[in-house]
Formats: structure tokens, sequence, C-alpha cells
């Protein structure tokens, strides 16, 4: 590394000095070559699929608060109260602070500084002649001005790239935002769906125990053996199990709702109400697969990393190229029994003048150039697998929408079938044609039919809070056009 310092005082010309950082620089000028930053390359389908029984709304654009579809007001006051408190975003948040910090130390970096230092000191010593000491009282005052020239534009890359880290962060709020109120949501919707499951176990354990009451009557008055009283009870046995599993369950979900909402697991205690009367299905969104690119969070944080990534490379290859720095300063001092300012300003000296830093012969910049180079490559291949991951989860959750609703279709005819056949078996009752048994059995199996088809609308709901997330949520323009929140 040469450096050259030049003093104003007896330097030729500021142009010589330019002259000379122009002509060491031409053999390094390619380095920093780069051209504009292009998004990575990634071939994305023209439409998306449109499985059988997927209800696609008219309106293009989701809207921010996309839940509110569902009309319940419930949730809508959980998902309030997660985005208050969930510590998942409050972490976000603060790394999104963190890296407004980090931007504002490296814009800091381009603006000149400045430093003062004053000092004072005492000599003494005996005199040899008197025996006394005699002391010599001097004062000193510095001043420096620094100024890095950024000619080449290093700094401003160093500035870009933090602030795409920066924006890269604001992104990852925006994910985590969008993963806060879709778990909000369908741990929401397994807790409604818990309770109606848990009224719908409770009728099942009661026909079952009247079942059980016929074969111990039949039994007892020797119709039947004992192996029909004990196959019975052993199913009261299983429906009992299932029942206690479902309020485990239950329990669980509001632990998960509690943490989700930032709170200790406990504290909440989400009142009992059937799903299907309390929570509706809503249309899913439309729109086209390029819009992807733009409105989910971690496609546009992928994104912004590839851009940092980019600007760091161009950083490390204009290193490589001439610095050129002004450097100032002043000194003054005096005897500290008569100082003033008129003293000071008399004994002041200044000095002022460019220097020029020119790598000749260093390893490391190329070695970072190569390393910032595959970092670059690891970001763009990282943004590609994140966009192709995305778009296999719309598609997962298009597919698992149109399958749920032609299973609901078949479910809702399952249960009008057996609805009529539980009818009529309790008319057949009345006239004698069938036993008291087989009017319970045919309750039992509209019951096991209606759980399936609760089962299958918790499902659908949750299929389409994932279709949602998947597709990036609901943005305002501004926050489009700003690719950040």
């Amino acid at each position: 590394m040469i450096r050259l310092g030049l003093d104003m005082r007896r330097a030729a010309s500021w142009r010589t000095v330019m002259m000379i950082a122009a002509v060491a620089g031409l053999a390094g000028c390619a380095a920093g070559g780069s051209g504009d930053f292009q998004r990575p390359d990634v071939d994305t389908p023209d439409q998306w699929s449109s499985p059988a029984g997927v209800r696609v709304s008219a309106r293009e654009t989701i809207q921010p608060e996309w839940w509110t579809g569902f009309a319940d007001d419930y949730l809508d006051s959980l998902v309030a109260q997660s985005i208050d408190g969930n510590l998942d975003l409050r972490i976000a948040v603060a790394r999104v602070g963190e890296a407004s910090a980090a931007l504002g130390q490296v814009e800091a970096s381009r603006l000149p500084t400045a430093s003062l230092g004053t000092g004072a000191t005492v000599q003494g010593a005996r005199n040899p002649m008197t025996g006394n000491f005699d002391t010599n009282n001097r004062y000193s005052a510095s001043g420096e001005l620094g100024w890095e020239i950024d000619i080449w534009g290093k700094l401003e890359k160093g500035v870009s790239a933090r602030k795409a880290a920066y924006q890269a962060g604001e992104a990852d709020w925006r994910a985590t935002y969008l993963t806060t109120v879709s778990r909000v949501a369908t741990t929401y919707f397994l807790i409604r769906s818990l309770d109606e499951q848990i009224a719908l176990q409770q009728q099942s354990l009661a026909a079952g125990e009247r079942i059980y009451t016929i074969y111990q009557n039949q039994y007892k008055e020797g119709i039947v053996s004992n192996t029909p009283v004990l196959r019975q009870r052993a199913e009261l046995n299983t429906l009992k199990r299932r029942l206690l599993d479902l309020q485990r369950e239950r329990e669980i979900g509001e632990n998960a709702i509690a943490t989700l909402l930032g709170k200790p697991a406990g504290s909440i205690d989400v009142p009992v109400a059937p799903l299907r009367e309390t929570v509706k299905l809503m249309d899913i969104p439309g729109g086209l697969p390029s819009d992807l690119l733009t409105r989910r969070p971690d496609i546009v944080a992928a994104q912004y990393r590839v851009l940092e990534s980019y600007e760091l490379v161009g950083e490390a290859e204009l290193a490589r190229l001439p610095s050129i720095s002004l450097t100032a300063n002043t000194r003054g001092g005096g005897d500290l029994a008569s100082a003033s300012l008129s003293s000071l300003v008399k004994s002041l000296t200044f000095g002022i003048g460019p220097s020029i830093n020119i790598p000749i012969f260093d390893p490391s910049l190329k070695a970072r150039v190569k390393s910032r180079e595959a970092s670059a490559k690891v970001s763009e291949e990282q943004y590609r697998k994140t966009v192709i991951l995305a778009f296999q989860e719309v598609e997962n959750a298009l597919v698992n929408l149109g399958s749920r609703q032609l299973q609901k279709r078949e479910l809702e005819e399952e249960v009008r079938h057996l609805r009529t056949v539980a009818r009529q078996t309790r008319a057949q009752l009345e006239v004698g044609i069938v036993t008291q048994l087989e009017v319970l059995e045919s309750e039992r199996r509209l019951l096991n039919s209606n759980q399936s088809l609760l089962q299958n609308h918790q499902q659908i709901l949750s299929d389409t809070v994932d279709l949602y997330k998947a597709m990036g949520g609901g943005w305002s323009d501004e926050m489009l056009q700003r690719g950040v929140l």
C-alpha cells in the first residue's frame, strides 16, 4: 500500500493530486463496473390451477384484514390482541430497529470527522545556583479533521447494502405478522371444532349408553349372551376415552392461543361455541402467480437479501481502487501563565492536504471480492428456492381446498341419507317393524357422519387460511409499492 501525503502549503496544486489518482485508478476501474441490479430469473406459471369445487373471489386484491371475512368478532379480537402482544412480532420489530441503527452507523461513515484536544504540562527542576525549584508551565491545543471523499461510490455501496438489509428486516416483520395471524386463526378454528366435536361425542356416548342398557336387559331376560353386553361396554370405554382426549386437546389449544397473544398459558378461557354457527366459509383470493413476487413477505425479504449481497460485491470491488481523503490539522500552545485567546491564535499552525491510498498488492481485497460473490450466489439460489416453495404452497392449498369441497358435497349427501334413514327407522319403531336397538344404531351412524362433516368444515377453514398465507396475505397499495411495511 503506497500512501502519498501532500501538504497544501507545499503542494503544486490539488489538480495534480486528482490527476495522479485518476491515472492510478485506471488499472482497477473495471473492478467497480457493476451493472444495474436485476431480480434473479425464476420460471413462474401464467396462472394458478383451478381444482374442481374451489370458489374464487371476484375481488382480485386481498384485503389487509382478510381474516374478517370469516365474520367472527371473537376471532377478530384475538387477532388484534396477538398483533399487540405476540413475542415473535416484538422480536421482529426489535430486529428492524437494530437494522435501522446499523444503517445509521454506515451512513455516518460518509460524513467528515473532527476532534479537538487540549493539554497542559508542568515541569520542575532544582536550580543548583539558588537551591530553589524552577517550573516551566505550558499548554497545548490541537484539532483534526478527516473526510474520505467517495469519488468511486464505495461508501454509497455500503449504505445501499445496509438499506437492503433494513428492508429485508421489515419484510421479515410482515412474514412474522402473517404467520402469527394464521396461527391464531387455525388454532381458534380447532378450538371451535373441538367444542362441537365434544357435543357430538356426548350425544354418541348417550346413545351408546342407551344401547348398553338394552343389551343388559336382553341379557337378563336370557335373549342374548353376555358377548354383546361386553362389546358395547368396551365401546362406551372407547367413547369416554375419546371424550377425555377431546377435552385435553381443547385445553392445549387454549394454551397455544395464550402464547400467541403473548400471555402465560392457562390465562385464556375461550367461551364454548359451535364452529359451524360462529365461523362462516369465505371464497379464496384471486390474483396471478406474478403477484406473489411482490406480495409475499418471505419472497420480498429474499429479494432484498440478494440486493444486499449485490451491493456488498460492488463495495468489495470498489475497495480495490485508490481512495482519497482530505485531512486538516491545527496546533498551538504557549506559556500556561500567559494563556489567553490571543496568544493561542498567534501560536496556531495549520495544515491541510489530501492523501491517496493506492492498493498495489493486497491479496485480501481480491479474496474479499470472491467471498462476496460466493455469498451473492447463495442469496440468488435461496431466492429461487423461496419462490419455488411459495408456488408449491399455493398449489397445495388449492388442491387441498378443492378436495375438501368435493368431500363436503359427498358428506352432506351422506348425512342427508342417514338423516332420512334415522327418521324412517323411528317411524318403523312406532309400528313395531324394527327394534329400539336398530333406531339407536342408525342415530349413531348419523352422529358419526355429522362429526366427519364438522371436521371437513374445520379443514376447509384452515386450508383457506393456509391459502391466504401462501399468497402473501393482504397489504395496502402503499406497502406493496414500497415493498416493505
